[in-house]
């Protein structure tokens, strides 16, 4: 099944189907996850899609399942190249020469990585020496390579206070182990390797790349290079050999929380807020909603306003009035009206048998007389 599903996605590659490809590659991966030909091939499938850190991470698993293929050194170091890995493409790019030897493909690719190096050197003006040293090879491939020797990088490091670009290549024998931790602002890896000289511990840090490389005398190099979950800031990253381990300091480019070390499609990133602490209730803000009033409140208030309001006069006798037919049954109030009504005014009797059976005739005050209005 993965042999056929790897059939379709070369032709889809060969159709310029590059996504449909890079689909087809990742399902014959999870049926035959150790098989180096669909990763290196998947590879080639991101470049060509320009993801070149999806093409980074392939190419380094087929190197860590299968360190003596060629076409993954040229993988990586194409995508390194692309990603302004200079130094870690050229690491990569001399043992894949060093395989195919008759492959003109790394000798142009080796020249593009010095002309970017050189420029980088006289940037750095003197302080950096501007010879390399050769790297270190897996002990498969080893009887293919001639011996190599290392240089002082480490040295002109120290004098200069910079940290350059060296090994590149994923571990093959991981003969130590290692653990890390997080704060807001940088990544801490610890890598336990006990008793070795600072000299032979060489450190690089990339734009999301970590390469660390150990290399004792007479044991086979460790080469530890994962392609890390975040950006990281190269300049302020730092690291110390200890006694008993190598401390490693990568300085956060984002402020994000890192799920694991290594970059994973599969996990998500998280972004970490600091949400300053706040009591249980939350505060009032200004808001131009008009407010609900309690209307039944209100009218309450007013009455009792109403009722303890002291008056004078014609005010205080028409509220006497008011109260009075307010609080009157609707026999009293019907003879208030009546009489109020037939007298013009001048009487006001609350007695509905008195009033009902009788029209009220008006009665003028003392000293003034009653006059009736014609229409």
């Amino acid at each position: 099944m993965a042999n056929s599903l790897a059939e379709k996605a070369k032709a889809a590659f060969v159709d310029d189907s590059f996504k449909l490809s890079v689909d087809l590659f990742s399902q014959a991966i999870d049926l035959s996850p150790n098989d180096a030909n669909l990763f290196v091939d998947r590879a080639q499938a991101h470049l060509k899609l320009n993801n070149f850190t999806e093409a980074v991470a392939d190419a380094s698993k087929t190197i860590e399942i299968d360190p003596s293929m060629a076409k993954a050194y040229l993988r990586k170091g194409t995508a390194c190249i692309k990603l302004g890995e200079y130094l870690t493409a050229k690491q990569a790019l001399e043992i894949g020469a060093s395989l195919a030897q008759n492959d003109s493909r790394f000798t142009k690719l080796l020249k593009e990585c010095d002309q970017h190096l050189a420029e980088k050197t006289n940037d750095l003006s003197e302080c950096l020496s501007p010879d390399f040293p050769p790297i270190a090879t897996p002990v498969s491939v080893a009887s293919k390579l001639p011996d190599t020797n290392a240089g002082t990088l480490e040295e002109a490091k120290k004098g200069c206070g910079t940290s350059q670009q060296i090994s590149t290549i994923t571990s093959v024998k991981p003969k130590y182990s290692h653990k890390y931790y997080q704060k807001p602002e940088e990544v801490v890896v610890t890598i336990y390797a006990k008793g070795i000289p600072a000299n032979n511990v060489v450190v690089d840090f990339g734009e999301q790349i970590l390469s660390v490389r150990i290399d004792v005398h007479g044991e086979d190099a460790y080469y530890f290079q994962p392609r890390l979950f975040g950006k990281i800031i190269p300049e302020k990253c730092r690291y110390e050999v200890l006694s008993t381990n190598v401390e490693i300091r990568l300085v956060k480019a984002e402020g994000i929380n890192w799920p694991s070390l290594e970059y994973s499609k599969e996990i998500a990133v998280t972004q970490k807020v600091n949400v300053p602490s706040v009591g249980s209730q939350r505060p009032a803000y200004p808001s131009s909603m008009p407010r609900k009033k309690d209307w039944d409140k209100l009218e309450a208030q007013v009455k009792k306003e109403e009722k303890e309001e002291k008056l004078d006069g014609d005010a205080a006798v028409n509220k006497m009035f008011r109260d009075i037919y307010q609080n009157a049954d609707e026999d009293m109030r019907r003879a208030m009206s009546k009489s109020f009504v037939e007298s013009n005014g001048t009487v006001l009797s609350t007695d509905w048998k008195d009033v009902g059976s009788k029209k009220m005739e008006g009665s003028a005050p003392d000293g003034m007389e009653m006059k009736k209005w014609e229409y």
